[in-house]
């Protein structure tokens, strides 16, 4: 039964595209894609990358725009890439956002999962800080992916030196790190957390939705203060040899309260007090849960205006 558990959480975690979307373009309400497939990630695998962006990018020659970087890219415009009918829908949010005088007008480029999505979006440097008994945890989880090492080095590398590389050579963007933000869920919550804290003066801020704290399976009957608090000391050590610095950057982690969500609690219990504690608050720190919200792009979709005004430090 236990084993089950530990299948079920990564089944919510992790969902896998029922076909490659590797060479699909997403369907869009508003705005325009740019596709770059199959781009070399390194040991992180092969990745895609869409670039969406906003209605006015064509028509306001000359101006230049802050750019958002997501991780799962598939499953930000079309739901038809993510093969179980969910998406965030970025292309109607930030519109809607835009015209609510809420926001500014954003890019958005996202990223696909790599194949070993767990592997790839994991921080590195917080499991050499992990240990033995949490080390195995990590090892022993099962997800319904391939298997691999850890990557979410190399994954950043693609990221910043790839990615945002090329796309501020191709597009008018705000290069600095005011008007470049990052956003992923789940293990990409953990990863957008990750980004900032390895190159806190590329994303100035980050959003870490439905951020998998517990790093591990979360298997019910488990001690799970004990892991919540080992968990975070090893965040709170691999912070402080981090340059990332509350004010000069800004951070903003949610979670629900059902599904995968309900067992992040004990881990937020102490990890947001771990972050006041190194100095962050309520003007460079937001955490939010949300009663009855599930683990899932439908969930992500209803509240990601809160998150994205947030990232927008300059918005209207």
């Amino acid at each position: 039964m236990k084993a089950l558990l530990a299948i079920f959480a990564l089944l919510v975690a992790t969902p896998i595209a029922a076909a490659d979307p590797t060479h699909m373009i997403p369907k869009i309400g508003e705005g325009r894609i740019v596709a770059w497939p199959a781009l070399d990630g390194g040991a992180a695998g092969p990745m895609t990358v869409w670039v969406w962006l906003p209605p006015d990018y064509d028509a306001a020659a000359g101006q230049r725009f802050p750019v958002l970087y997501m991780h799962d890219g598939q499953n930000l415009f079309d739901k038809a890439l993510t093969g179980y009918n969910q998406e965030w829908q970025m292309d109607e949010a930030i519109p809607r956002m835009v015209r609510q005088s809420d926001l500014r007008s954003w890019i958005v480029v996202g990223v696909q999962s790599p194949k070993a999505r767990y592997q790839g979006l994991f921080p590195q440097k917080v499991f050499a800080l992990l240990s033995p008994q949490y080390k195995a945890r990590v090892e022993g989880i099962e997800v319904n992916e391939p298997k691999g090492p850890l990557a979410g080095d190399d994954y950043l590398k693609f990221m910043v030196g790839t990615v945002k590389a090329r796309v501020d050579r191709e597009f008018r963007t705000l290069t600095g790190p005011e008007d470049t933000a990052v956003m992923g869920s789940s293990m990409g919550g953990l990863m957008a957390f990750y980004a900032m804290a390895e190159y806190p003066n590329v994303f100035g801020q980050a959003a870490a939705v439905s951020m998998h704290i517990p790093l591990a399976g979360v298997e019910k009957g488990e001690d799970h203060q004990r892991w919540a608090a080992e968990a975070t000391d090893a965040f709170r050590r691999y912070l402080a040899t981090s340059k990332i610095r509350p004010g000069a950057n800004r951070l903003y982690v949610d979670h629900g309260t059902a599904t995968l969500d309900e067992t992040y609690a004990p881990y937020s219990k102490v990890f947001i007090p771990m972050l006041e504690a190194a100095g962050w608050d309520g003007s460079n720190l937001m955490f939010r849960t949300f009663a009855g919200a599930e683990h899932n792009e439908t969930a992500w979709a209803q509240r990601v205006d809160i998150p994205l005004a947030f990232l927008d430090r300059r918005d209207p």
